[in-house]
């Protein structure tokens, strides 16, 4: 495609007002796009837990200190350009098509979908964790699938409502998710400068690491820390989303940084051992702290927490199936929208379906398949950038990343890099998949990704021309 067609396609994209199938919907405003993103990555200190745990407090903070500046602000300025670009239904398999063609465009989107699927059954897991810490009979036995499966529905249930209800939802949910953190950490820090922290052991655990596995707590920070392109997916039902998003994302960084630091620090302040940290922990430090009522409201919080966050994404990712659908890659049921609310209701549906079937793996190992596929994926997107800056240096970029092509790849080094470091730390071990480690079973998914292209290129219809000029 030559550049000014490129150009063309994408001042014409993500114009309309309505979400996609003539349909006018209420679209998504700056607030309750940055509370969508805010749960799309992050949700809140929940499942910091690991960190903590393998590595000790000091440590943990390096981390979540230096991740944001080499992960997530180079993710969000590359996400910022793009989608301020090309605010496409499909987000970043769109802007992956755009550039580099549908092949390339259909792999970013398979290895999202299929990092979607142990990335969903993170959620429910960690509802369950906080919920047995006050109520275990409850989530004994059966009780814990129900209480799993309990996610999936009601996520699909708001869904179905539209993009604009769950992320006006995502905003009341973070107000109550987050509030026990902010109590928690008012405590810790009384505590720790007012000289109380003895009781907790000192403040020997700030500095020791304590964990088994440093670079474990790398992957754990890394998987806390991503996930910014998943709002990308929704441009079709942002208003105004070439200004919208690039400070959405901007903001939504710093926001995300700023409530993992604080309450790490504040615990590690007041002094409370860093060995045994595992997901649910939180509740164990906030008892400790403030009282069970206090430990009672994190619980709370962390329940709503996995909610919100499965919600959110269920939003993001239900739009990949669709936008393939668009193309002919997939069947075209997967394209239809509800009239009244332009929700695609079957790829909402499909894509539930696929969640619940991946749920009971452990944690650990859904961390490392999903940071593998998600890195890939993401790989691709900074591909996207540079092409795009070569085959069309003049697409109309409302926000633009300094630097021209050298600028771009600049950006990519540090994130690339980490990645790399995920697939020699991550990917050789076995546990959990029979004799498969996360590295086979991820080439196997990729295989089965350039197959499904393979196959689905040869039905009538497939790459048919998307709205927009794509």
């Amino acid at each position: 495609m030559a550049s000014s067609e490129l150009a063309r396609g994408a001042s014409g994209m993500g114009s309309a007002g309505t979400g996609g199938s003539g349909t006018r919907t209420r679209k998504l405003r700056l607030f309750p796009l940055l509370a969508a993103t805010y749960f799309m990555v992050s949700g809140g200190p929940y499942d910091l837990e690991d960190i903590i745990g393998y590595a000790g407090y000091g440590h943990a903070l390096l981390l979540l200190l230096l991740l944001p500046f080499v992960w997530s602000f180079p993710t969000a300025l590359m996400l910022g350009e793009l989608s301020a670009a090309v605010p496409a239904e499909g987000g970043f398999y769109a802007w992956v098509r755009r550039a580099m063609g549908p092949f390339w465009g259909f792999q970013e989107a398979w290895l999202s979908l299929a990092s979607s699927v142990f990335d969903m059954a993170i959620y429910p897991t960690t509802f369950v964790l906080y919920l047995e810490r006050i109520a275990p009979n409850v989530t004994r036995g059966h009780g814990a699938i129900v209480l799993e499966l309990s996610i999936v529905v009601g996520a699909v249930l708001w869904n179905l409502r539209g993009a604009a209800a769950v992320g006006e939802g995502s905003v009341k949910l973070w107000m109550v998710s987050i509030s026990p953190y902010a109590v928690l950490v008012g405590i810790a820090v009384y505590i720790g400068f007012q000289g109380m922290h003895g009781q907790f052991g000192g403040h020997a655990s700030m500095v020791r690491p304590v964990g088994r596995d440093f670079s474990t707590a790398i992957l754990v920070a890394m998987w806390n820390y991503m996930g910014w392109d998943n709002a990308s997916t929704i441009a079709a039902e942002v208003e105004r989303p070439r200004r919208t998003y690039p400070v959405a994302m901007l903001v939504s960084v710093a926001l995300v940084a700023l409530t993992y630091v604080l309450p790490v620090a504040a615990v590690g302040r007041a002094g409370l051992d860093a060995h045994g940290w595992q997901t649910g922990a939180w509740v164990d430090a906030a008892t400790a702290i403030g009282g069970r009522a206090l430990g009672v409201a994190v619980v709370a919080g962390g329940v709503l927490c996995a909610f919100g966050m499965f919600n959110a994404l269920v939003l993001s990712y239900s739009r990949l199936p669709l936008a393939l659908a668009e193309d002919g890659f997939l069947p075209r049921l997967l394209a239809r929208r509800s009239a009244r609310t332009g929700v695609p209701v079957a790829a909402v549906v499909a894509c539930a379906v696929a969640y619940a079937l991946a749920l009971g793996l452990g944690f650990e190992r859904l961390v490392q398949l999903d940071v593998l596929l998600y890195g890939l994926s993401l790989i691709l997107e900074f591909a996207a950038l540079i092409a795009l800056r070569v085959r069309a240096p003049q697409m109309p970029r409302p926000f633009r990343i300094p630097g021209g092509i050298a600028g771009a790849v600049a950006l990519s080094l540090p994130p690339t890099a980490l990645i790399v470091f995920a697939f020699f730390r991550g990917g050789g071990e076995s546990e959990h998949f029979g004799a498969l480690s996360p590295i086979a079973l991820g080439g196997i998914l990729i295989l089965v990704g350039i197959v499904v292209y393979a196959v689905a290129t040869r039905r009538p219809g497939a790459q048919a021309p998307r709205s927009g000029g794509q």
